[in-house]
């Protein structure tokens, strides 16, 4: 029987200090127990410390580690690069700091060989553990409200890092979504899901990565402007 081929993806930017440590983590914790082939590939984008030359040595370390480079920023777009040059039956991808514990990976893969088309870890339905500040958890729980509201969908965590998709999603989906930085795997699942494909979320355990570098606020009103932008182009969609 053929297995099926996992890729791992870990976008990155200015990681220098954190990486190694959490693909040494990743790695052994796959070895330990995930079942499937995998394989992780580092994007990089366009890190301007020592964060490609970590990569680069992890790669030479692990042979199931790979390193794409990219000359511009943007999660989305190094998301959007690794997952169409995969060659994976389901690629995903996970934040560097490894926020959401790694235990739930393989339930998102296993919900795909299921019958879904798009698994994703949640931090807001019930049985999900979290630890964040207060700042974060009402800017996030606010803004997934919007998305529910004003896009009308019913999936409650349209945020988290840590998602899986099959390749029919990568072929048929992917190429669609236009953002390239932090809105793309939200824009990602508000496309699945007006295309009718199956969405699992998994309730998961998840602490915040005090050292994050996201500007919240920031980040939250270009997703409100990404989100209005939705609205309006298949408010257009329908009146055609």
């Amino acid at each position: 029987m053929k297995k099926t081929i996992v890729d791992i993806v870990i976008p990155v930017y200015n990681e220098e200090k954190i990486l190694e440590k959490s693909v040494s983590t990743l790695t052994d914790f796959l070895n330990k127990n995930f079942k499937h082939d995998w394989q992780i590939i580092i994007a990089d984008n366009a890190s301007i410390d020592k964060t490609l030359e970590v990569a680069n040595n992890l790669s030479k370390r692990y042979k199931k580690v790979k390193v794409l480079h990219l000359d511009q920023k943007g999660r989305g777009r190094a998301l959007r690069a690794a997952w169409t040059q995969s060659k994976a039956d389901i690629v995903s991808y996970m934040d560097v700091d490894l926020s959401t514990d790694l235990t739930f990976f393989p339930l998102m893969i296993d919900s795909l060989l299921n019958g879904y088309d798009v698994a994703t870890g949640s931090r807001l339905m019930k049985g999900a553990e979290i630890k964040r500040s207060l700042k974060r958890e009402i800017l996030s729980r606010g803004y997934n409200v919007l998305v529910r509201i004003i896009l009308g969908v019913n999936y409650k965590d349209s945020q988290c890092g840590f998602k899986a998709v099959t390749r029919e999603i990568v072929d048929k989906i992917v190429p669609e979504v236009k953002d390239n930085a932090w809105f793309f795997d939200s824009e990602l699942l508000f496309r699945a899901h007006k295309k009718g494909y199956k969405i699992k979320e998994i309730p998961v355990k998840w602490i915040e990565d005090e050292d994050s570098r996201v500007k919240i606020v920031n980040t939250v009103t270009n997703y409100l402007k990404s989100i209005a932008v939705l609205r309006l182009e298949y408010m257009f969609k329908r009146k055609k």
